[in-house]
């Protein structure tokens, strides 16, 4: 899977979570080596759905994200920006 697809994915399943998704940017970009960051900005709340209980839904996109990048022989890691501004 490239990582065009994989961001693709990840956008589609957060989408699907929150309740602002016009309001979600995700962007990549390349770490060291093969590994891929993927920045993900939230309303502020938003935040929560995604995180899950004791940080059970993020853990699993994680471990999704993982698995994916993997089977293209990368690596990925996934970071939440809360974005502070009121709405």
């Amino acid at each position: 899977m490239v990582q065009a697809e994989i961001q693709e994915f990840l956008s589609y399943v957060i989408s699907q979570l929150i309740d602002h998704p016009e309001e979600m940017v995700l962007e990549s970009s390349k770490g060291e080596g093969r590994r891929t960051i993927y920045k993900l900005r939230l309303r502020q709340s938003d935040v929560g759905k995604v995180i899950g209980k004791q940080g059970c839904t993020i853990a699993a996109l994680r471990s999704l994200l993982s698995v994916a990048a993997e089977r293209s022989g990368e690596k990925a890691v996934l970071e939440i920006i809360e974005d502070g501004s009121p709405r």
